[in-house]
Order: C-alpha cells, then structure tokens, then sequence
C-alpha cells in the first residue's frame, strides 16, 4: 500500500509563488503515473498536471507557464512548482498515484495524498 504524503502550500498573495511536495513510499515513483488535482471552495476536484514514468508532463491550459509538475526519482518525490499564482489557484491541492497506465489514462488513481491548502489573496 503506497502513502503520499504532501507538504508545502499555505498563503500568498497574487503573484507570488509556492511548491509542493508529494513523497511517495513504498512504490518506486519511476513506476508511477503522477497528477496532480485541485478542489475549489465549494467546487469539483479537477485535474492539474500530470507526469508519466518517463517525466513527460501534461497542463490545464490556466496553468500553463505558471505551475510546473517534475519528480526526483532518488528522492522519490513529486513536485508542483507554483508561480504567478492567481486567487482562482486557491483550492486544495492533491497528488495521486497509479500503477497502471490506462486506469490513469482514464482518471482512477490508486493512491492519494492528504491535500494540502493553497490560499491566494489578491
């Protein structure tokens, strides 16, 4: 049973920018397919990012050029890299994980993280 756990986020004001962290345990993430979601106050959790085994990544188009999805395989972590946030980026935040490729192809992911709050104030 993998564990996500998620670390960064918190408040920024518009502008400015944040990282999170997703450290993968027990899985190997070289094996992993990697997303990252966000839920809006009061809204659906959609997709973000994705990176697959290989790094290669996918955006939402609102988020291109600002947020930024990678991993360090020797550190077994996910990142999301968040600049020129906006205060429609707040929203919690949530890194998820699968084992197979076209369960995540069509959006099941076997494993997620705990969330973490982004707050933007502008």
């Amino acid at each position: 049973q993998a564990q996500l756990v998620q670390f960064g986020g918190g408040s920024v004001q518009a502008g400015g920018s944040l990282r999170l962290s997703c450290v993968v345990s027990v899985y190997t993430i070289s094996t992993l397919y990697m997303t990252w979601f966000r839920q809006p106050p009061g809204k659906e959790r959609d997709e973000v990012a994705t990176i697959d085994k290989s790094g290669k990544t996918t955006y939402i188009d609102s988020v291109k050029g600002r947020l930024t999805a990678s991993k360090d395989n020797a550190k077994n972590t996910l990142y999301l890299q968040m600049t020129s946030l906006k205060p429609e980026d707040t929203a919690m935040y949530y890194c998820a994980a699968s084992l197979d490729y076209l369960n995540w192809f069509r959006g099941a992911n076997d494993y997620w993280g705990q969330g973490t709050q982004v707050t933007v104030s502008p």
